[in-house]
């Protein structure tokens, strides 16, 4: 393959910020602890990282781990019934269109979430690869989850467009080397990508791929 598309999941496939946020909320209230900017400190980090920015960076790994996975379980319910009511508007038939394209998922998402939404939303089998922030050693900002998922597929990383939501994530894609799609599908500093769209559905996408080569659709 000459080149690849790469995605992020939270906000650029599922429009998951406000349940995020929600879920986190929920969480900390349980444990008596009151935090103001819930959504600035968490959009584009790992879950080890935000756990130990709430709760504490004296707990160990396993209670790190133990505090990110029931507040992801509770994200989970939160979402369900929501789940394809929230999906970024156009991803389906956006992914059916590139087929011709190798197409990788990479996020900092637990994989219990990424299984949640692919399988949930019937996406799985547009991903040739999916690597998630427990198979790389450094999160985003660092460009590893994006190189990573390029060397799975086969191409330079330079040969990648990635689609991106968050500051973080941008930060990383432009680390790789790669070309980057700002998703807004929420309000968000995209500073620093080759082109900004609301959604999947935007018509400056297909005339942005149509202008690149390798990515005519």
């Amino acid at each position: 393959m000459n080149s690849a598309l790469l995605f992020d999941l939270d906000g650029v496939i599922i429009d998951s910020l406000p349940v995020h946020t929600e879920a986190w909320r929920v969480y900390l209230e349980r444990l008596g602890i009151a935090c103001d900017d819930i959504e600035s400190r968490m959009h584009g980090r790992r879950n080890d990282e935000i756990v130990a920015g709430f709760i504490g960076s004296d707990l160990t790994k396993e209670a790190i781990a133990g505090h990110g996975a029931a507040k992801e379980r509770l994200y989970r319910e939160l979402m369900r019934a929501r789940l394809k009511a929230l999906a970024v508007p156009g991803i389906a038939d956006f992914l059916e269109s590139c087929g011709g394209l190798a197409m990788g998922l990479a996020s900092n998402a637990e994989p219990a979430n990424i299984d949640f939404v692919l399988d949930g939303l019937g996406l799985r089998r547009h991903f040739r690869v999916i690597v998630d922030g427990h198979q790389i050693a450094r999160p985003k900002p660092f460009p590893d989850i994006y190189l990573r998922a390029a060397e799975l597929l086969g191409v330079p990383a330079a040969r990648c467009v990635i689609f991106e939501d968050s500051p973080t994530g941008i930060a990383a894609a432009r680390a790789a080397g790669a070309k980057v799609v700002g998703v807004r599908a929420h309000p968000a500093d995209l500073a620093g990508v080759d082109l900004i769209v609301s959604n999947f559905q935007d018509p400056a996408l297909k005339e942005w791929m149509r202008a690149h080569a390798g990515l005519a659709m």
